[in-house]
């Protein structure tokens, strides 16, 4: 190799170790900027009422006094068992019955799947708020006010969760439904089988959305709900609001606790979610 060659070669190296630092320090700090709210509500939630107000995120005197008020001041547990009852039954019916759903839309061809298709697509443009003055009254005709089924059923089935699986499905081998119908094996055993396992990625998609709207949801409880011991843990947070006016911290704290189950579940599931939208975007 040439001197000149040899010096070129250095020359590109060094332009592009150059522009991966910037772009790196780029995202870094476009990273921190939008983390920045939340970094802060961190902060606030182990400092005291005398620097509560500090915009500083670094906070060298902590307590966990703000935690411990909360615990005591709140029934935390037994909204967090409330929580967990409705978030784990609306995503186990979302993925059962979205899944069985989509999988005639992706794999049967029938008279009106085009019209389904076009009438579910429809619906996804329809205001979520629309739909609680006929969800209310059926829940009452049902006598299900006041009682967790009747925040759990309305919505639990959602468009969204329809259209992805049946995308995923799309994705598998027709050969190896055709196989399987060769060998003799229903409709039911090939969607449980072998396509459910096959989008996998898409249903832990599934699972970390209907879980974070879930355990945010706050407005749909507080019509249902007469009773506030029944209320999930962000609808009984933003329900003592008026409590905690003084003490900010205590509504930080609060907040931290409610958010560490989401960030739980997006560790267990992440890699299946990139997964997932990796594959919809190349689709």
């Amino acid at each position: 190799m040439s001197k000149n060659a040899a010096s070129y070669k250095n020359a590109r190296l060094r332009k592009k170790i150059t522009n991966t630092f910037f772009i790196y320090l780029i995202l870094i700090l476009i990273a921190v900027f939008c983390a920045g709210p939340f970094l802060w509500m961190v902060s606030t939630s182990f400092k005291t009422g005398k620097n509560i107000y500090d915009l500083g995120f670094f906070n060298f005197q902590p307590t966990f006094d703000n935690y411990i008020g909360v615990m005591e001041f709140l029934s935390v547990p037994q909204y967090i068992a409330n929580t967990l009852i409705i978030t784990v039954s609306s995503i186990a019916l979302d993925v059962i019955f979205s899944a069985m759903c989509a999988y005639p839309l992706a794999c049967m061809d029938f008279k009106g799947k085009k019209i389904i298709m076009g009438a579910l697509i429809s619906s996804m443009i329809i205001p979520a708020a629309a739909g609680m003055i006929i969800n209310y009254l059926i829940i009452s005709k049902m006598h299900l006010l006041n009682h967790l089924a009747g925040v759990i059923l309305p919505g639990s089935v959602k468009v969204f969760s329809i259209i992805l699986l049946r995308q995923s499905y799309l994705g598998i081998p027709g050969e190896l439904v055709e196989a399987a119908r060769i060998d003799g094996a229903g409709e039911g055993k090939i969607w449980w089988k072998i396509m459910m396992p096959g989008i996998l990625p898409s249903v832990s998609t599934v699972v970390i959305f209907d879980f974070i709207s879930r355990w945010n949801e706050f407005l749909w409880p507080v019509i249902v709900l007469q009773d506030p011991e029944k209320y999930p843990l962000a609808t009984a947070l933003q329900y003592l609001n008026g409590s905690f006016n003084y003490k900010f911290g205590y509504i930080a704290a609060g907040t931290v606790i409610s958010i560490i189950p989401i960030i739980i579940v997006f560790l267990l599931c992440q890699k299946n979610y990139i997964e997932a939208v990796s594959g919809a975007v190349k689709g």
